[in-house]
């Protein structure tokens, strides 16, 4: 009797156990310690949508030894923050292992997109494969990348930058002995740019007006090897030369020093391109018959717009296409503009893109 009154109390425990636990299953406090898992609070959903929306822009640039590039950096950054975007910018001087090691880290630091200034336009192909496989869109800004499935290349047309080059020159000399100075022979646009001067040399060449002596490309566009270049094309020839056509303003510095080496700078018209300040001062003083425009205003406004557009999703339409050797790239191309003495003050002035001070020397008041 003893032993069933024991076990009737252990039945009762029991029972009670299994009603106490099956009565809080429907209970309202069970429920809400449920949801409070699941179901963050409003703000802090907000705050995460918040983050999430936010662009990231990567800006792979090859170098910014030189004036032209720190104005296209500054400018750009200005433009992708004000449409609300960040953007994180590395530059490798030069260097393509390392141009291609910044654009992995941006690559893993999960950018929404990616912009690449090339150094070499066939190396950097590698940086697109890999953007790519991570799902990120890439954007070549200024100059080409060879060989890979480019997103959109957005530059200044510069085979008409030659053109402008060439026929600013052959304006002033029909005839003579010319020489060109190339870029570097690993950056698109140097071919371009040469392939537009050619346009407008050609039919000169095959009269026999124009004669070019020296066709040069120019190492890491380069000033001191632009200058080592031109002291062999005037050796070369005796310095019998009636005109040079130089890649860009840097290269027509080296140029222009080794002119003035044997008394010849300002007697012999040099063009170059990008506008850059020592170039525009040349223009002044006469070292320096000319330059293009390339108004980067515009350029880093409009590449801007179409970075932080391609990165949410959207789509670009572009009215002109660029082959790139396996491709044919869809291109935004803004048109150039030639500048002489005669213009500086309504063309690079007006613009802000240099002040009247810099250019003229003059003492602000």
């Amino acid at each position: 009797m003893g032993r069933l009154f024991i076990h009737s109390r252990l039945l009762l425990v029991l029972l009670a156990l299994v009603f106490g636990v099956s009565g809080c299953l429907p209970g309202t406090s069970g429920k809400s310690a449920v949801q409070q898992k699941v179901s963050p609070e409003p703000s802090v959903v907000k705050n995460v949508n918040a983050a999430e929306e936010k662009i990231k822009i990567g800006f792979s640039m090859d170098t910014l030894l030189e004036e032209r590039w720190l104005k296209d950096r500054d400018l750009f950054k200005k433009e992708v923050e004000a449409l609300g975007a960040e953007i994180e910018i590395l530059a490798a001087n030069g260097d393509d292992a390392l141009q291609i090691a910044q654009a992995e880290t941006l690559i893993g630091e999960g950018i929404d997109l990616l912009v690449v200034v090339p150094h070499n336009a066939e190396a950097t192909a590698a940086i697109v494969h890999k953007a790519h496989k991570a799902g990120i869109k890439v954007i070549a800004y200024d100059r080409l990348i060879k060989n890979a499935d480019v997103d959109l290349y957005v530059s200044f047309d510069n085979e008409k930058v030659g053109e402008l080059q060439a026929k600013a020159i052959t304006k002033l000399v029909p005839k003579g002995n010319y020489v060109y100075m190339g870029g570097a022979d690993t950056d698109n646009n140097a071919h371009l740019l040469k392939k537009g001067v050619f346009n407008i040399l050609q039919p000169y060449i095959e009269r026999g007006d124009i004669t070019v002596t020296y066709d040069q490309w120019t190492e890491d566009w380069s000033p001191a090897k632009a200058e080592a270049n031109m002291a062999a094309a005037l050796e070369a020839n005796s310095n019998q030369i009636d005109a040079v056509i130089a890649a860009n303003d840097a290269t027509a510095t080296g140029i222009t020093k080794a002119l003035e080496a044997k008394g010849l700078a300002g007697k012999i018209p040099v063009a170059g391109q990008d506008a850059e300040l020592a170039g525009v001062r040349r223009i002044v003083e006469g070292t320096q018959t000319m330059t293009v425009y390339k108004p980067i205003k515009s350029l880093t406004k409009e590449a801007a717009e179409l970075v932080v557009k391609l990165a949410k999703g959207g789509s670009v339409e572009a009215k002109h296409k660029i082959n790139n050797g396996k491709t044919e790239v869809p291109a935004v191309l803004l048109s150039p503009i030639a500048v002489t003495k005669e213009n500086i003050d309504d063309t690079i002035i007006k613009d802000g893109f240099h002040s009247k001070e810099d250019v003229y020397g003059l003492e602000e008041d």
